[in-house]
């Protein structure tokens, strides 16, 4: 099922929702990601200069990785096409405008906002406000 590409049906339809688990965002070496159980792992992206893992601060304490945190992953229950243009932007832009930085990952399905976890509620109001707008 292909998803939506039109920008104005995408932010009508946005629907953003912040999940309760906190996140935190680490690098850990190749070797240290491969003896991670995947359960812990919301999502990864290699670098050069390590793994980025994003895994629950509650994980990332039990296995004793630093990083940066914690995060509100806002999840925009829409489902927008991965060739959708324009989402993304407005989006930060709306953000932006309140003093809230943001970390965009985009799913297959969904697009996930990652906001620190004292902006959440004002993050998921803001994007509700640009849904209504």
């Amino acid at each position: 099922m292909a998803g939506e590409t039109d920008l104005n049906t995408l932010l009508a339809t946005l629907q953003p929702v912040a999940e309760e688990t906190e996140y935190r965002f680490c690098s850990v070496s190749p070797e240290r990601f491969s003896q991670l159980p995947v359960r812990s792992v919301k999502g990864f992206f290699r670098e050069a200069e390590g793994v980025t893992v994003i895994i629950s601060a509650q994980d990332a304490q039990i296995y004793g990785i630093p990083g940066e945190g914690p995060f509100a992953c806002i999840t925009c229950h829409v489902h927008s096409s991965l060739e959708a243009v324009g989402l993304t932007a407005a989006m930060s832009a709306a953000l932006t405008g309140q003093g809230i930085s943001a970390n965009v990952v985009a799913g297959f399905y969904h697009d996930h906002v990652f906001v620190a976890s004292a902006d959440a509620q004002r993050a998921v109001q803001c994007l509700s406000q640009l849904s209504k707008s």
